[in-house]
């Protein structure tokens, strides 16, 4: 069965973005880009939003609010132009500007259990913060890996990531730290009726 990861870049209050800031916050490293380059293909999963944000910046356009991008950031959106990608929506209509993209209307949860079952290689969101909560909350993801960048965006920051959340014990299989100051943390979730008790330890 196909590996199923959730992907996350966050703030250390657990913001997706930031208004105003740059990608990764501005600050990428040496070690943290090698890192990238070194990740196995990946068929990325994603929503109508992060869609319309991604196909815009890989046209060339930068939305309002968001910082042009630098170019780490443009080798990063080419490599995501040639993945295969697969978006989930009702509103999205064909033919998509996008390449290497599928548009699937039906509902995701059931869409990625089949795709487990049926296909191979590696699925990971590409933001997207619903489709990641309601595939964690479906019992299909394998892997949680979030990269934490080291600052606090209480006045700026965008799309609370764990909102809505279930409560979500990890049994953890990497730590890392890149250029000293992004914290890699890389788990195995397992989704809990609630706190740890009796019926429900870690």
């Amino acid at each position: 069965m196909r590996e199923l990861m959730i992907d996350l870049g966050t703030t250390l209050d657990g913001y997706a973005s930031g208004d105003g800031w740059p990608g990764w916050w501005g600050l990428e490293g040496p070690e943290y880009l090698a890192w990238l380059g070194e990740q196995p293909p990946v068929t990325y999963l994603m929503g109508a939003n992060t869609y319309r944000l991604m196909s815009g910046f890989a046209g060339g356009e930068t939305p309002a609010g968001t910082a042009a991008i630098e170019a780490e950031e443009e080798a990063s959106v080419d490599e995501l132009t040639r993945a295969p990608k697969v978006v989930f929506s009702a509103s999205l209509e064909e033919p998509l500007t996008w390449a290497n993209t599928t548009l699937v209307r039906g509902d995701a949860v059931q869409a990625v259990q089949a795709m487990k079952e049926e296909g191979s290689g590696i699925l990971s969101t590409l933001g997207s913060v619903s489709l990641c909560r309601s595939l964690l909350k479906a019992g299909l993801v394998d892997r949680f890996r979030v990269v934490v960048f080291p600052v606090i965006t209480g006045a700026t920051g965008a799309e609370r990531i764990y909102d809505g959340y279930p409560d979500v014990a990890l049994d953890m299989v990497s730590t890392r730290t890149f250029d000293g100051r992004i914290q890699l943390l890389e788990g195995v979730p397992r989704v809990l009726a609630g706190p740890p008790g009796v019926n429900n330890a870690p």
